[in-house]
Order: C-alpha cells, then sequence, then structure tokens
C-alpha cells in the first residue's frame, strides 16, 4: 500500500491529537531504537513521522489541506 502526503499528514495529525506533544517524544524513540536494531527502512519511516508531527504541532501545515511535497 502506498501513502500520499496528505495520507501520512492526517496521520500525523491524528497522533498530535491524541498524543500531543508527546508524540514526537514516541516518534524520536522509535527512530532509536529501529536505527539499533538495524532496522533502518522503519526507522527512516519514523523519522518522515517525526518532522510531519513538528509540522502539525507548530501549525506550519493544515493537515485537512491538499498537501504537496516538492
Amino acid at each position: 500500500m502506498t501513502m500520499t502526503a496528505g495520507d501520512l499528514y492526517r496521520l500525523a495529525s491524528d497522533l498530535a491529537d491524541e498524543h500531543g506533544p508527546r508524540a514526537c517524544d514516541y516518534s524520536s524513540r522509535a527512530v532509536m531504537t529501529m536505527e539499533a536494531d538495524g532496522n533502518h527502512e522503519r526507522a527512516r519511516f519514523c523519522f518522515v513521522m517525526l518532522v510531519l508531527l513538528g509540522d502539525v504541532i507548530s501549525h506550519r501545515v493544515d493537515p485537512s489541506s491538499r498537501i504537496t511535497i516538492h
């Protein structure tokens, strides 16, 4: 299954709504754990989610609008 940029931002928005700024902490810890375990692909996904969570929590993006990543 392929996720669009909009799908990823909506997921980040849902996580931010449910967990607030702690969602960034969870994602950051997941990145470190997965890297340490050698699971680099999943770590990359969690890192992307961490970046998107930062955008959502700081209100730099509106996840309900159409999102394009260049």
